[in-house]
Order: structure tokens, then C-alpha cells, then sequence
């Protein structure tokens, strides 16, 4: 009899070095699964995951944009530092960001168009404008044309409609050297 104990013993140990080493691999499996996931995931995504939190923005030149994260498409984000403000910040001018959990967007980002497309928009309303560019130089005016990569922004004082004797000049900004701009 004393020998049919050792075999359950044996058998039994056996058993739960095999269970053992199932549940290693199921870790493993679940952290490769997740590193692949993360891997996969962008800023946007990462962005689009906290739609409506407060986040805490640092563009180049220094810049810093804190507010309510209200959209997010292609390649931009925007933000309402205030409720009757808002910011539109091109993602490539995005230091780092600070309010984020771990949570991401399984789809990507929110809306598929581009910058230009953003801009257009406020170019339509005819919205007056601060434009900050990456070297940290504010313009102020009305964006009068968007191009494929480029706004020519008409500058007159934040106050004051654009009107022809109100334009003190014309400026031709590039996207690459957009870090954010505010609308009212």
C-alpha cells in the first residue's frame, strides 16, 4: 500500500508542476498580449481614451495648455482652457502631457480628418485668432487662407473686426511651425 501513496505523491506533484507551468505561460501570454496591444497604440488614441477630462499640455517653446479636452482628430487636439475658449494644438507641437490614465481609444482617433480641415473651419467663422507659433511668437488677426500646409493670417489687433484699414499685415505661417491656436 505504501507504494501506491508514493505513486499518488508522485502523480500529484506532478500535477502541480504541470498546472504550475500552465499558469506561467497564461502569464506570460496575457504581458506579450499586452506589450503588442501597447505597442499599437498612439498619442491619439491615448487622447481620445479622455475626451472631456482636464488635461495638462506642454508644447514646444515651452508652452503650456491646460484645460478640457473637447476633440480630437488626425493629427490635432483641441482643448477649452475656459468655456467660451478654445484651443487648437497640431499634435506634432505636444512635448508631453500630464492627466492621462491608463486608458486607451481601441479606435484610433475620434475624427479622421487633418489639421487643415480644423483650421479651415475656424477660417470660416472668420473667428479672430492668436496664433503661437513654435519659436513662441503670438500673432494675432484672422486666418484669411489655409492652404495644403500653410494659413495666411491677416493681423489686426484681437478687438477689432478685419477690415482693411484694421490689417496692420499679412503673415504666411506653416503648419510645422504651428504650437497652438486660440479662438474665441
Amino acid at each position: 500500500m505504501e507504494s501506491g501513496h508514493r505513486w499518488e505523491r508522485l502523480f500529484a506533484d506532478l500535477e502541480a508542476q504541470v498546472a504550475a507551468e500552465e499558469l506561467r505561460e497564461r502569464d506570460l501570454e496575457i504581458a506579450d498580449r499586452t506589450r503588442r496591444e501597447r505597442a499599437l497604440t498612439t498619442l491619439g488614441g491615448r487622447l481620445a481614451a479622455h475626451r472631456g477630462e482636464l488635461v495638462d499640455l506642454h508644447l514646444v517653446a515651452g508652452i503650456r495648455v491646460h484645460g478640457r479636452l473637447i476633440d480630437i482628430g488626425a493629427d490635432w487636439l483641441a482643448l477649452a482652457p475656459t468655456p467660451h475658449r478654445a484651443v487648437l494644438v497640431p499634435l506634432s507641437a505636444v512635448v508631453g502631457v500630464g492627466g492621462l490614465g491608463p486608458r486607451t481609444f481601441e479606435g484610433g482617433s475620434a475624427r479622421r480628418f487633418a489639421l487643415g480641415s480644423a483650421l479651415r473651419e475656424i477660417s470660416r467663422d472668420r473667428r479672430r485668432v492668436q496664433v503661437l507659433d513654435t519659436a513662441g511668437k503670438a500673432t494675432e488677426g484672422t486666418i484669411d487662407v489655409v492652404g495644403a500646409d500653410f494659413v495666411d493670417l491677416a493681423e489686426h489687433p484681437r478687438d477689432e473686426a478685419r477690415r482693411g484699414d484694421n490689417v496692420r499685415a499679412a503673415r504666411t505661417i506653416p503648419f510645422a511651425a504651428i504650437a497652438c491656436v486660440h479662438s474665441e
